[in-house]
């Protein structure tokens, strides 16, 4: 077989990379470099070096971004629903960190993690709104260290559908179950502490806002949903879909800290994005012009 068919499929690399091994020598059969044309030859002992793939997201000024407030330390922009918060992946596009670095490039060095790009927190793909990215290593840990102390404000919207109280606080235990998660019933399982305060009712829907004390991941889809009352379009955790809504009904509406440079109040809000005010006037739900619903 032809070496750099035999590659690509051994390794399971694009026939590009192959390629670009071979050009540089990263690629050794029997301790000599092939040339060109060799096939392999059983029982050959293959040695390969592959480079480190660099960590850092591909900056891409092409993606459109909605910039909330931006100074010497921070940068908040108005997260796009569809969109990850940043790469998983060496290479991973349009994210909202791919779209920032083009912008902000000092931010890559922010975080402890270069795919992060300086973001402090996320939010989920199917999500808008508020999210929040340092601009230096300084900045990045003391905000950090706000979050895990829980001395950030949190605030979503929400449309549900279901059973809901006009107002409660759900303290349960959630755990990871494949690519979603669950409350942890016979123990174990990371603290999720989430409040929540019904703002408008139509039939079964209710406009609620909520706010969390903890950040676990699908935090408010998961309690919402254990107490009966999924987001709509929700339906990894038994939301109902709606005509015209290819996302769930969550929006990250306000987030508020302590600014860890002037020691100042900051508080950062993200207006609805269409088509939610579109879908709260077609389920009759009461709406006042700005973030949050009229009370």
């Amino acid at each position: 077989m032809r070496l750099d068919v035999w590659l690509a499929g051994a390794l399971e690399l694009p026939r590009t990379r192959v390629k670009a091994l071979l050009d540089r020598g990263g690629v050794r059969i029997g301790g000599r470099p092939p040339r060109k044309g060799d096939r392999t030859v059983a029982g050959a002992r293959v040695e390969v070096t592959l480079e480190a793939e660099d960590p850092r997201p591909v900056p891409q000024p092409e993606l459109p971004l909605s910039v909330l407030y931006e100074d010497g330390q921070l940068v908040a922009v108005d997260k796009v629903a569809g969109w990850p918060s940043h790469p998983l992946e060496p290479g991973e596009r349009g994210t909202v960190v791919n779209a920032l670095l083009a912008r902000h490039p000092e931010c890559a060095g922010a975080s402890e993690d270069p795919r992060e790009g300086g973001l402090v927190h996320r939010l989920d793909t199917l999500t808008s709104g508020v999210l929040l990215a340092a601009r230096d290593p300084s900045t990045w840990r003391t905000v950090r260290d706000a979050f895990t102390d829980r001395r950030v404000e949190k605030e979503y919207l929400a449309v549900v559908t279901g059973t809901i109280a006009d107002a409660g606080e759900i303290d349960l235990p959630l755990r990871h179950r494949g690519d979603h998660v669950e409350p942890a019933l016979g123990g174990g399982g990371r603290e999720a502490l989430t409040a929540f305060n019904v703002r408008a009712r139509s039939g079964d829907a209710a406009l609620v806002e909520v706010r969390i004390e903890t950040g676990v991941l699908h935090q408010i889809r998961a309690h919402l949903a254990a107490v009966g009352a999924p987001v709509l379009g929700d339906v990894t955790y038994g939301g109902r879909p709606h005509p015209g809504l290819d996302r769930f009904f969550l929006h990250a509406a306000r987030l508020a800290l302590v600014h860890p440079a002037s020691g100042e109040r900051l508080e950062i809000s993200a207006p609805l994005p269409a088509p939610l005010p579109e879908v709260l006037a077609e389920l009759g739900l009461a709406f006042a012009p700005g973030i949050g619903p009229a009370g």
